[in-house]
């Protein structure tokens, strides 16, 4: 499924072929948690974008509109029609953001959804179902994601219990993608390797869950508050590990910089809220670097956001114009933001391709390092 086209030091090239389509890598996916972006973002505005995979959340989607809905209504591309790439994570991430309102043990965790307070459990199996119900082309393994920094021995137990979740994950959804009632029988199956920021338990973890022959593994537990050499210091770490011929899934990250960093060294697939989380607070992405367009001086601007942008809110409207609305809490301006955000993620990924096809990624690196950087 996985095909290495080029490789540049460990920055990778490839293709990653799925029942939805060849992803082309290294790749960002844009994170639709309730199965849209927020931002008011369409499914047509996605494929505008260039977006290639759309990635949305297990729990929220089981707590409203509930993954019985979306399987009635014929899985996750048709509810939201899109026919390209979908990954669902598992609900583990809930296991570290919903810390103050779980309990977990063996079988697995009990949460106090944050939607009504109503009990609900999700274990290994669970997990499955709920992604199977969903029908995404990619589905993540139940995991904990541990606090950074924790305690030794309480990594130490967890990344054990996640291997032994990961044995049932792939159990259920084997038997479930031989159901015929299932809606997406090639659904795939992505491990995590945990360990927090201890490099032996990190190694360990990762030569144990390759021994299970998934089509893909990720590195989770990062840019969850550590500071950034500490996260490239983990991939460093973890990378010499990881299968040669599968993707790697760097979890949560990041920053264009982050990006361009974890590339480097290595990696395939990113996601990260921030293209659409930031712009709340005027924080916009672009070629010379990340600009707040709240600031005063770009009230008067009739410059586009980013002169070298081909986006929709860069062909037809300003600087001034997009940062009044923000100011008035139109949601036109939340939204031309976001999908400038989105598709500078999307367009800096086809640069990164390029590079590394045309044998110059590193000189791409060294070059945009520094200037995505500053503050402009």
């Amino acid at each position: 499924m996985f095909t290495l086209l080029k490789q540049e030091g460990r920055a990778r090239r490839g293709t990653f072929e799925t029942v939805h389509g060849t992803i082309q890598t290294p790749v960002f996916m844009n994170v639709g948690t309730a199965a849209t972006i927020k931002g008011g973002i369409s499914t047509q505005d996605l494929y505008e974008v260039g977006c290639q995979v759309e990635l949305s959340n297990t729990y929220h989607l089981h707590v409203r509109p509930g993954d019985d809905v979306i399987y009635d209504m014929g899985g996750i591309h048709k509810f939201f029609n899109w026919d390209r790439p979908v990954l669902t994570d598992s609900g583990g991430f809930q296991v570290f953001s919903l810390s103050q309102l779980r309990k977990i043990s063996e079988d697995g965790v009990q949460f106090a959804s944050h939607v009504d307070g109503r009990r609900i459990f999700m274990g290994p199996e669970e997990s499955m179902q709920i992604q199977s119900h969903i029908a995404s082309t990619i589905a993540m393994a139940f995991d904990e994601c541990i606090e950074n920094p924790a305690p030794r021995d309480y990594v130490k137990a967890s990344v054990d219990r996640t291997t032994r979740w990961l044995a049932r994950c792939q159990n259920e959804m084997n038997r479930l993608n031989s159901l015929p009632e299932t809606i997406n029988k090639n659904q795939l199956l992505f491990g995590i390797n945990q360990g927090g920021t201890y490099d032996d338990i990190r190694i360990d973890h990762m030569k144990r869950i390759s021994e299970f022959d998934l089509p893909g593994y990720a590195i989770g537990g990062l840019a969850v508050g550590e500071e950034a050499e500490v996260m490239y210091h983990i991939i460093d770490t973890v990378e010499p590990f990881m299968p040669k011929d599968k993707p790697r899934y760097l979890m949560g990250v990041g920053t264009p910089i982050n990006i361009l960093e974890a590339v480097y060294r290595g990696i395939d697939f990113f996601d990260c809220v921030m293209p659409s989380r930031n712009v709340r607070h005027g924080y916009i992405f672009t070629w010379k670097g990340t600009m707040n367009i709240n600031n005063r001086k770009y009230q008067r601007d009739p410059l586009p956001i980013d002169p070298d942008c081909n986006c929709p809110a860069c062909r037809f409207y300003s600087r001034g114009y997009i940062r009044h609305l923000l100011k008035a809490d139109e949601m036109l301006g939340m939204r031309l933001a976001v999908l400038h955000n989105l598709y500078f993620y999307n367009d800096l990924m086809a640069k990164i391709r390029e590079a590394i096809d045309e044998g110059r990624y590193e000189e791409f690196y060294r070059k945009y390092r520094e200037i995505l950087s500053q503050r402009i």
